[in-house]
Order: structure tokens, then C-alpha cells, then sequence
């Protein structure tokens, strides 16, 4: 885990500039919940902000009610771990204030639509592109987890969602639509 100092005040000032496309108010709920989800747990994560991990339980105890939210949020948080520990890079995610996802978040919702519909190479070319590492099959096996358990609260991501040949795609054209 990296431990860095975020200036949250500055990141809240600067999410119009941060965050231009805006376009996560479209995002169909069940994407939008993996987004959000994957964001508040990776800062609270990386932030050590115990308040990220209450929106992301929030989030999903409204939608879900307190027993969907235990089933979901478990995975969503052992997901997330895996990804931590197994990445070689520094995982982005945008302020949680952001209307909009970066690419790693991008590819965090790929994942687990790929999960969902059983896409074995979209599903370990987002691990891969994730982590920026080869070792990544308790990344695909949690993601696998959280996507089960999302899929068993009926939120069933598009296969539209599945981003193709994540690890070749640039940043700068990586967005959910």
C-alpha cells in the first residue's frame, strides 16, 4: 500500500478541470455502482480515510438494503485489496467528487463486466492493464467474486462495457459512455 498525502481541497476545487467528459451521470446503475465503488474503496484505501469507505457502504446499504450491502461490499473490498497489493503501479482514481471515471476506473467496471459475461481475455488483459503486473490471478479471482455477488443483487453490467484490449488502449481515449 502507498501512502501519499492528497490535498482533498484542492482536489474538490479542481473537479470541473479534473474530471471534463462528465459523463458518469449516464452510466447505466449497475456500471456506475462498480465505478464508485471501486473509487471510494482505492481512496480509502490509498488515503487511510475511513469516510470513503462509508460512502462506498452508503452507496451500496441505499441500493442494496443492509444484508446486500454486507454481501457487496465484502467482495468489493476484498476486490480491491487483491488489486492493491498486486499492483506495481499506482492505482488513479478521480476525487469523490468527480461526475466522471478515469481510466483505471474504466478498466475496474471492464473487469467486472467481463467477469459477468465470462470473457476470459478482456477479463485478464483488465487485470493486467490494471495492476501493470503478471501476476494477477487473485486480482481475476476476487474481481470474479465481487462480480458474483453484484450479478446475485440482479446488477448485471452491458457487455458494452467491456473495454476491448485494455492494456493497449491509451489513457487520453478510455472512457465509459
Amino acid at each position: 500500500m502507498r501512502n501519499r498525502p492528497i490535498n482533498h481541497k484542492l482536489l474538490r476545487a479542481r473537479t470541473d478541470e479534473v474530471c471534463p467528459l462528465r459523463f458518469a451521470p449516464s452510466l447505466p446503475g449497475p456500471e456506475r455502482l462498480v465505478g464508485l465503488g471501486f473509487r471510494y474503496w482505492m481512496l480509502g484505501r490509498t488515503t487511510g480515510d475511513v469516510g470513503c469507505w462509508e460512502r462506498a457502504w452508503n452507496l451500496y446499504s441505499g441500493q442494496f438494503g443492509v444484508a446486500g450491502a454486507r454481501v457487496a461490499v465484502g467482495r468489493l473490498s476484498s476486490w480491491v485489496s487483491a488489486v492493491g497489493a498486486a499492483s506495481q503501479r499506482e492505482i488513479a482514481v478521480y476525487p469523490e467528487g468527480c461526475s466522471g471515471f478515469c481510466r483505471d476506473e474504466c478498466i475496474a467496471v471492464s473487469m467486472i463486466a467481463a467477469c459477468q459475461h465470462h470473457t476470459c481475455p478482456a477479463m485478464r488483459a483488465c487485470a493486467f492493464a490494471l495492476a501493470g503486473a503478471s501476476l494477477i490471478d487473485g486480482v481475476v479471482g476476487e474481481a470474479q467474486g465481487f462480480a458474483d455477488a453484484m450479478m446475485g443483487l440482479d446488477q448485471v453490467l452491458s457487455p458494452g462495457s467491456i473495454v476491448a484490449a485494455a492494456a493497449d488502449v491509451p489513457a487520453a481515449t478510455m472512457v465509459l459512455q
